[in-house]
């Protein structure tokens, strides 16, 4: 309703305006590019900054990326790791596996990525679609701090993510009330995303930590049924929902297949990133043929992903994309370069263009 009234008081010319240069400057952005055909790959699943906030400078990033990446999602990491001299006495965290002290919410990511990104040229923007992560998915005004930030920081953001959920050893550490894929906080934030065209990197992990094989995967369902609520949102289910200890369930494979095979859920994505994930589909021939075959079957689906953080070098940068070289080896040529290239264009061209409009329509 507010976004109705808001269009309604503003003349039918100045919309029409505000939209023509929203899409224009997008087209000015993307124009500026050559080719992605001559990098390696577009990388879904970067994160600048680690769990105490810090990182590499984005220029500094700019250079580590030299001819190999063309264009990367860009974000921090919503969760601080906090110091507890209670804890570790002098020794200074920096991961979340070195402390038993809690993480929590670090809003100011958001504010730090959005900057880094201004501080760049138009030509060295265009190589990056910065992502909103600092929100906590259990709180109800979640929605409304995405909302602020795209005011705030209009023509930066292009969507939100990597959130998480249920993650492995980090969702028992943050403070506060558990994240669930059955909180009314997470859909409001899912249905802000559809109305705004904001693209949606999600983090859940499939299963629990050293499960009972054969047993039903903990949170599949769940995850469907969160998925099925919103069929207007884009979303990229990270790590095909696995984890470093959350291996590839019974029939991983064919669990991904059901959802992509599910015409309610042509709007679902997976990424491949992580190199975890990577030991899990190389580990063996029939792991590997298995995946090729997945990915092959279904080559519009899948999206090529890092999931580095602060990389001090290239080659610490590109060591994912090394890892995978037997599966790229195995997929159609179509194939390879839909996930390492074309399906990150296609999705985030359309949320630059989708997102942008939508400032422009609550511009005053």
């Amino acid at each position: 309703m507010t976004r109705r009234v808001k269009w309604i008081t503003r003349s039918a010319c100045a919309l029409v305006t505000g939209m023509s240069i929203a899409a224009g400057a997008v087209a000015a952005q993307t124009s500026q590019a050559p080719s992605s055909d001559a990098y390696l790959f577009n990388d879904v699943h970067f994160h600048l900054t680690n769990y105490i906030q810090e990182g590499v400078d984005i220029h500094q990033f700019l250079t580590t990326m030299g001819d190999k990446a063309w264009r990367v999602a860009l974000f921090g990491i919503p969760l601080q790791q906090e110091w507890s001299y209670e804890n570790s006495g002098d020794y200074a965290p920096t991961y979340y596996l070195q402390t038993d002290a809690p993480l929590y919410y670090y809003s100011f990511t958001d504010a730090y990525i959005a900057m880094q990104y201004r501080s760049l040229s138009k030509q060295e923007q265009a190589r990056f679609d910065p992502m909103i992560t600092g929100f906590n998915p259990t709180d109800m005004y979640a929605a409304d701090h995405i909302r602020r930030i795209l005011r705030t920081f209009p023509g930066v953001f292009s969507g939100i993510g990597e959130f998480s959920i249920h993650k492995e050893f980090v969702s028992a550490k943050v403070s506060g009330e558990t994240a669930s894929l059955q909180n009314p906080a997470l859909d409001r934030i899912l249905d802000f995303a559809a109305e705004a065209g904001l693209v949606v990197l999600i983090h859940n992990d499939m299963d629990v930590p050293f499960a009972s094989p054969g047993s039903p995967p903990a949170y599949l369902a769940q995850m469907t049924a969160l998925l099925k609520r919103h069929p207007k949102t884009t979303i990229i289910w990270a790590h095909t929902g696995l984890g470093r200890i959350v291996r590839p369930v019974t029939n991983h494979a064919a669990a991904l297949e059901a959802i992509l095979n599910d015409p309610e859920l042509k709007n679902v994505y997976f990424d491949i990133s992580w190199n975890e994930v990577a030991k899990y589909f190389v580990a063996t021939p029939e792991s590997l043929s298995i995946a090729a075959t997945l990915l092959n079957r279904h080559p519009d689906r899948f999206l090529f992903g890092t999931d580095e953080v602060a990389p001090k070098d290239q080659q610490t940068y590109l060591r994912v994309y090394r890892q995978y070289e037997p599966l790229w080896q195995k997929l159609d040529g179509g194939a390879k370069n839909a996930i390492l290239r074309g399906n990150y264009e296609r999705l985030f061209d359309q949320a630059r263009v989708t997102v942008r409009e939508w400032e422009a329509a609550q511009a005053k």
